[in-house]
């Protein structure tokens, strides 16, 4: 791949980011508030949450396993043709039933990072953007523009509730609008994608292909990843703002306010975690930057009141992202270029899989009581997941580590 457009095509994957960061951003707030108005319960929410990430990990899956058949721009536009419908269903209609089954097909994202369909196809495109030298860089800059327009979006999302009370338009209708920009976004990433050169496209003897002699190592790092998933499940930023809907009587624009703190202290992490990362590694960095977070996302739950549950919740944005990046580049740095595809669907569709699992009991929880035991028992899993990672891979290393220590 030609250098010059090498790096173009790169910017345009992360700008591709950054777009659909923001729309996320402003749904994963929305969509609980905008659910509650239609008269459904927190469980009945949870469905339609776990709807929205079994069907991202169905997609995630089709992708790195049938997606090598097909050009590459042809995969990520038919995700952008999928976006823009789920967006046009959700703004026009309020059947539960139509919403789960939407959830399921569509790309519709609940939570503040990136699952769907476009992920595994995009990872493995970025390493070959730049040189092995500047990829966990390279992850850092693409996770913190999703990260930092996705906090931009949580904050866009008090926008419904301001016109509703300046116009006449009904609540219901302002909230409809954000599935209509979503379905915006996926018309703006379609013209992107349209726009990468044919170097997107690998030579023959670069096309993806099945997992080889990185299997086992793949396999190991998806099963200690979908513990950490299986945690975050339970604080999927739809049901985190619901919490906060719920225990602290918070309007939309004032949970939009704070995820969007928290959302651009996670943004500016991953430059932070890619420096650090140099000096101690990518494994050590991942677990040290992760396991205080978790104790500060159980002291959130414990807190008396809300401004105590903001600091420890800013707080631990701070820290909690940085792993992100990071992880991505590990992935990408220990297996062969023609594997990548594979093995970011892999180590994604667990993670999906085991994410979907705990909204429906997140769901009921947070029917039945105010306190945030979902938040208790996602910073406990996530805890055990970072001590399981250190344990298992802190031997094993990347090309470049590896290079500096001789």
């Amino acid at each position: 791949m030609n250098a010059v457009e090498a790096r173009r095509d790169g910017h345009k994957l992360t700008a591709t980011r950054g777009i659909r960061g923001f729309v996320d951003g402003a749904v994963s707030v929305v969509l609980a508030a905008y659910l509650t108005l239609l008269g459904y319960s927190g469980q009945q929410i949870g469905v339609v949450v776990t709807a929205m990430l079994l069907g991202s990990a169905a997609l995630t899956l089709a992708t790195g396993t049938f997606g090598h058949r097909y050009r590459r721009r042809t995969v990520l536009l038919v995700g952008a043709m999928l976006m823009i419908a789920t967006g046009i269903v959700y703004a026009t209609t309020t059947v539960l039933i139509v919403l789960i089954v939407v959830g399921v097909i569509g790309t519709m994202n609940p939570s503040s990072g990136d699952v769907s369909v476009f992920l595994p196809m995009e990872q493995s495109l970025l390493p070959a953007t730049a040189p092995d030298s500047e990829r966990t860089a390279l992850f850092a800059r693409y996770a913190f523009v999703g990260s930092i327009f996705g906090a931009v979006g949580s904050l866009a999302a008090g926008i419904p509730d301001w016109v509703a009370h300046h116009t006449s338009l009904a609540r219901e209708q302002t909230l409809r609008g954000v599935f209509l920009a979503y379905a915006i976004a996926g018309v703006c990433a379609l013209l992107i994608y349209r726009s990468l050169s044919p170097a997107i496209e690998p030579p023959d003897g670069g096309r993806p292909q099945p997992l080889g002699d990185s299997r086992r190592i793949v396999y190991r790092l998806s099963a200690v990843f979908s513990l950490d998933a299986l945690g975050g499940g339970f604080t999927v930023q739809s049901l985190l703002a619901l919490w906060l809907y719920r225990r602290f009587d918070l309007s939309i624009g004032a949970a939009g306010a704070l995820l969007f703190w928290t959302g651009v202290c996670s943004a500016f992490s991953a430059f932070v975690a890619a420096r650090i990362a140099k000096r101690i590694g990518l494994i050590r960095t991942m677990v040290f930057t992760h396991l205080p977070a978790q104790v500060l996302l159980i002291s959130a739950a414990l807190m008396p009141n809300l401004f105590l549950a903001v600091v420890c919740l800013v707080a631990r944005s701070l820290l909690s992202a940085m792993d992100a990046p990071l992880r991505s580049s590990y992935v990408m740095a220990v297996v062969s270029p023609g594997e990548r595809a594979a093995a970011a669907s892999i180590t994604n569709v667990p993670r999906s899989l085991t994410a979907a699992l705990p909204p429906i009991a997140a769901g009921w929880m947070l029917d039945h009581s105010t306190v945030g035991w979902p938040l208790i028992i996602a910073g406990t899993l996530k805890i055990i997941y970072d001590l399981l990672l250190l344990r298992m891979f802190r031997h094993v290393r990347p090309p470049e580590e590896l290079a500096t220590t001789g």
